[in-house]
């Protein structure tokens, strides 16, 4: 595999794509597997093209890159719910705990133990947080006392949901509804969450109070974790490894601390530069920014 590489053009991506995404070296095994999978919006949108990418088991990863390159499209695609917005994947293939899935349905990925945490939280509004709660377990077959363990674990990791726990959802603030999300997915009991841009619209401190969470839910449930972010420095932070994605392609990827340290990533991704701020006019800064654009 390509680690910390120099970004690729277009031109060159597909030549050296097969090197560039091969498995990460890491010591797990991959529980999740895509492999060069192609999709297409109604008939003639061409979105993704060649994106590669694997979760060890138990390892955190983050898929990184701006608005519209494609995060999104590609969890839909992992769970399968890009039927419900005119999609499909129209080659290659997905693989969970080895197994194809990219013909199956959302509910069955539930019951495999994959659950998706969506862009934008979509709480019940009109339910209490518990409620929402509630409804992550539907796909268990639970006493009410294992329900009411199974919400007790929640709580332990969301201490705030339990005193919000009888508010309608609509009212709670949006990290309490991103919680509630999270949490409501935790019920479902998963072994690979996929999560799209949990710190969309939040403050840095409820940020940071949700990725910790995040963490402890890798560490100490053995939770294996897909993370779709903008944030590249909060996402770099919690993860083990990192791709990076531009207009539908993976242009680079390595472990999280060597991409944080990586100057293009810092350039780009997070507005730091070492030589000062850079100009067009700076040729060599020119060439490389085109290759980004």
């Amino acid at each position: 595999m390509s680690t910390i590489s120099q970004p690729i053009s277009a031109g060159d991506a597909s030549a050296t794509r097969g090197e560039s995404q091969a498995s990460p070296k890491v010591s797990n095994p991959p529980v999740l597997s895509v492999r060069n999978i192609e999709v297409i919006y109604d008939h003639v949108i061409l979105v993704l093209r060649g994106v590669s990418l694997d979760v060890p088991k138990g390892g955190i990863v983050a898929l990184l890159g701006g608005n519209g390159a494609g995060k999104s499209t590609t969890l839909k695609s992992i769970s399968t719910i890009l039927g419900a917005e005119r999609g499909q994947v129209t080659k290659g293939s997905i693989e969970f705990n080895g197994q194809r899935i990219d013909q199956l349905t959302p509910g069955d990925l539930v019951n495999m133990g994959m659950v998706q945490v969506m862009e934008g939280r979509h709480c019940f509004g009109h339910l209490t947080v518990e409620e929402n709660l509630l409804t992550g377990a539907y796909t268990r077959i639970l006493s009410k006392a294992e329900l009411a363990m199974a919400l007790e674990r929640v709580y332990q990791y969301f201490p705030r949901l339990k005193v919000r726990r009888q508010s309608l959802s609509g009212y709670t603030s949006g990290g309490e509804q991103q919680m509630t999300a999270i949490g409501r997915a935790m019920m479902a009991k998963p072994n690979m969450l996929l999560l799209d841009e949990p710190s969309m619209g939040l403050a840095p401190q409820i940020v940071a109070e949700i990725f910790e969470i995040v963490r402890d839910l890798n560490q100490k449930e053995g939770v294996s974790i897909l993370l779709a972010e903008q944030n590249t420095n909060v996402a770099l932070k919690y993860a083990d490894y990192g791709y990076i994605l531009e207009s539908g392609r993976i242009m680079m990827d390595g472990p999280a601390a060597e991409l944080a340290n990586n100057p293009d990533v810092k350039e780009f991704y997070l507005g730091l530069a070492g030589d000062g701020r850079k100009s067009f006019r700076d040729m060599k800064s020119y060439r490389r920014r085109k290759r980004w654009l």
